[in-house]
C-alpha cells in the first residue's frame, strides 16, 4: 500500500495565510528568494495555483514547499487567452517549484503576482484538511486493462479523488514526466474545487515530485 493524504476539506481563508502550510490561492509563503516562473510564450508570470507541504514520508529533508503555477488568463479572459500547452510537462506553461530546490525554467523576483480567483472573479484562498490514509499500489496500464471489469472499476474507484501524494493513475501513459524518477505529489480535478481553473474540458492536474525532494513536474489530463 501508498500512503496518501485525500484532500477532505476546504477552508476558505479569512485574511491572508502566510505560513508555510498547503493552501490553495493567495500569495506564496517563500521559504528563499522568490522564483515566480514567466510563461514560455509570452514571458508573463504566471498564475499561482497554490503550495504543497512536502511531508519527510514522501520527500526528503523536512522544511519543503512545492510551488504550483500555470498560464492561465485573467478572470473573463480565460477563454481566449487558453495556452494547450498548459497540459504538457514540459510545454513552458505550468511549472512546479521547489524549496529549497532547483528550477531550470525562466522567473522574476516578484514576491506576489497572479493568483486564484472564483467564478465571479473574486480572489481565492483555501487551506484544505488532509486525512492520512493508504491507495493501492501503482498499475502499469497494461496490468490495469488485463483486470477483470469489476476489479478494474475498483482499482480506478480506489485511486480517482483529489489527494496528495499517494497513487497516480494515468490514462495515457505516454504523459508520463520525463527525466524522473518521479513520484505522485498531487492529484486535483479543477473543475471540482471551490476556486476556478480554465484547465480544458473535464481536466485533471497531476503534479510529481523527484525522489530527492528538489524538482518537480505537472500536466493536465483531459477528457
Amino acid at each position: 500500500m501508498v500512503a496518501v493524504w485525500r484532500i477532505a476539506t476546504y477552508h476558505r481563508a479569512d485574511e491572508p495565510v502566510t505560513a508555510p502550510v498547503t493552501k490553495f490561492g493567495g500569495q506564496p509563503t517563500w521559504l528563499g528568494d522568490p522564483q515566480w516562473p514567466l510563461s514560455a510564450a509570452w514571458g508573463t508570470p504566471m498564475r499561482f495555483v497554490g503550495q504543497i507541504a512536502l511531508d519527510p514520508e514522501f520527500a526528503t529533508g523536512e522544511g519543503r514547499l512545492a510551488y504550483l503555477f500555470v498560464t492561465h488568463g485573467e478572470h473573463g479572459r480565460d477563454v481566449d487567452e487558453f495556452d494547450p500547452d498548459v497540459i504538457f510537462a514540459d510545454g513552458g506553461e505550468n511549472a512546479v517549484v521547489v524549496q529549497p530546490g532547483r528550477f531550470a525554467g525562466p522567473t522574476s523576483p516578484l514576491v506576489s503576482g497572479p493568483t486564484l480567483y472564483h467564478k465571479d472573479g473574486s480572489p481565492a484562498e483555501y487551506t484544505v484538511d488532509l486525512v492520512r490514509g493508504e491507495d493501492p499500489e501503482p498499475l502499469s496500464t497494461e496490468a490495469y486493462l488485463a483486470l477483470p471489469d469489476d476489479d478494474r472499476d475498483r482499482y480506478f474507484e480506489a485511486v480517482d479523488y483529489d489527494k496528495v501524494a499517494g497513487t497516480v493513475f494515468l490514462t495515457d501513459e505516454a504523459d508520463w514526466p520525463e527525466g524522473g524518477p518521479w513520484r505522485p505529489l498531487l492529484r486535483l480535478a479543477t473543475n471540482w474545487t471551490p476556486f476556478y481553473l480554465n484547465l480544458g474540458s473535464a481536466p485533471v492536474a497531476f503534479a510529481f515530485l523527484s525522489t530527492d525532494g528538489t524538482e518537480g513536474r505537472l500536466l493536465v489530463q483531459d477528457s
